[in-house]
């Protein structure tokens, strides 16, 4: 496994580490959101997970600007980075240690994609990085962090992740269905939308992947049972109908 890319958070910090939880609380959640398959959720690890395990690295080089810049605005407009079919919404808060980043994005498998809402909880941020961990029923069991800091003189943003897919319809959907293209493909764009922003035009986006487990764990096949896309299918006819008596 690649360790030597990402800087590792200073453990002595103790402000920006999320407090421990045994359940997620979504609170000061973004009017536009659908909140769905967070609340009342455990948060998971890759140990949890079913899928291969992949760490997938993805940089950028960001000459003129500093690594605290750069996460600074990252925090600030994360959403606007996002492509149309991810959407992110922090909480009312912003991206800190222990609030809730929820996510209404659209899946490949069907023409016009599967509908999924999601979230993560912020698990680490400082001036130069932040972290983000998946909940029970997320597409993936794992970790999210993204990151800046200097290569010989330039600052490198970065994001990795270290997860697997969280059930056997996950798996299925990232191998065969186009699920773990998409994926790569958003955190291409994303940072190409950061670079934007600091008049980087045109810069190539690197990605390495290594798959660090190649094994599924058939233990874990339960997780289907909090499986957020087939949640938030069975859930929507019920949301349009209470909309339509709410009136």
């Amino acid at each position: 496994m690649d360790t030597n890319s990402t800087p590792s958070p200073d453990p002595s910090r103790q402000n920006a580490w999320a407090k421990p939880v045994d359940r997620l609380r979504v609170t000061g959640a973004h009017a536009e959101a659908m909140n769905l398959n967070v609340e009342g959720r455990h948060l998971t690890s890759p140990l949890n997970g079913f899928g291969q395990l992949w760490q997938k690295t993805y940089r950028i080089k960001l000459p003129g600007v500093t690594p605290q810049q750069v996460v600074k605005l990252w925090k600030e407009k994360l959403p606007e980075f996002m492509p149309a079919d991810s959407r992110f919404y922090p909480s009312l808060s912003g991206v800190k240690p222990g609030e809730i980043l929820l996510i209404n994005a659209t899946l490949p498998g069907i023409p016009g994609g599967m509908p999924v809402s999601t979230g993560v909880m912020i698990l680490y941020a400082d001036d130069v990085s932040f972290s983000v961990m998946t909940p029970e029923g997320h597409p993936e069991a794992g970790f999210n962090t993204f990151s800046a800091y200097e290569e010989d003189g330039v600052t490198i943003a970065q994001i990795q992740s270290l997860a697997r897919a969280n059930d056997p319809i996950f798996e299925f959907g990232f191998r065969f269905m186009g699920g773990s293209k998409q994926q790569e493909n958003i955190w291409r764009q994303v940072l190409t939308n950061l670079s934007a922003q600091f008049g980087v035009q045109g810069a190539a986006v690197e990605m390495n992947k290594l798959c660090v487990d190649p094994r599924l764990q058939w233990s874990q096949a339960k997780n289907v049972w909090h499986n957020s896309v087939v949640r938030t299918t069975l859930s929507l006819p019920l949301r349009m109908v209470g909309k339509i008596f709410n009136r």
